[in-house]
């Protein structure tokens, strides 16, 4: 896969995608919300604000406040990658994502996905 095509996506284009995959299984928006911000920091604000502008994935994930540090506790396969095993950190943060979002749509714990 080409990592810079997928760098440049819009993280806006995408954040509906991840709301349908969790709703279509019977959880929320601000379950998605909530697996967002704990990844990356941001608030509530300022991930609308970086949807509002329409960012792209490299863009979001500079300007993430803190990665949490217990993204090392996520492991597992994404889209036939163990995502503890990806080299490029930004390839790595986007699988972390969606990972998690995997992990909710599958019925799993909010406690379990973050890792408490």
């Amino acid at each position: 896969m080409e990592n810079s095509r997928v760098f440049k996506m819009s993280f806006a284009s995408v954040y509906p995608h991840y709301i349908h995959k969790a709703e279509k299984k019977g959880r929320t928006r601000d379950e998605v919300d909530m697996i967002i911000r704990w990844l990356t920091g941001y608030s509530q604000s300022l991930l609308q604000q970086q949807i509002d502008q329409n960012i792209d994935f490299e863009t979001f994930f500079e300007q993430a406040p803190q990665i949490n540090p217990n993204v090392s506790k996520i492991t597992g396969v994404i889209c036939g990658y163990r995502v503890e095993e990806i080299q490029n950190d930004l390839m790595q943060k986007i699988r972390y994502l969606d990972k998690l979002i995997d992990e909710l749509a599958r019925g799993k714990s909010m406690e379990k996905i973050l890792r408490k």
